[in-house]
């Protein structure tokens, strides 16, 4: 059922995109070709049902997606889907930080070099 309300989308995303690509507010577009008084649709009417399609389809693909909520994969009852890869990244790396590293016994432990300290500048004229 999700992939046919998805395919459902798709289409109805297609057709919004041309709809909306026909109009032309400032009197181009599909409209202005029936300026003829001789059509049988006027230049008026092409634009009311531009318009009335445009707010039909809008509205269906904003039920469509209120209808696909529930047939997404992240269900609520899902654990896994619920927490995301972040909380588990970080919940992870305070795991493996919180203990301290220990070498193993008998082996040197050298200790890293002191960072160099940074010299005064002399002050120039």
């Amino acid at each position: 059922m999700g992939t046919f309300i998805s395919i459902l989308i798709i289409i109805v995303c297609l057709l919004l995109v041309i709809v909306v690509l026909i109009q032309n507010s400032k009197g181009g577009g599909l409209s202005s070709t029936f300026a003829s008084s001789n059509q049988v649709m006027g230049v008026r009417k092409t634009a009311d049902f531009l318009e009335k399609s445009t707010w039909t389809l809008a509205i269906a693909l904003l039920a469509l997606c209120l209808f696909a909520v529930p047939y997404s994969k992240g269900k609520s009852g899902d654990k896994e889907a619920v927490e995301s890869i972040t909380r588990k990244k970080a919940e992870n790396n305070i795991s493996t930080t919180a203990a301290p590293i220990t070498p193993p016994p008998g082996t040197n432990v050298v200790a890293p070099p002191p960072a160099p300290t940074p010299t005064p500048k002399a002050p120039g004229k």
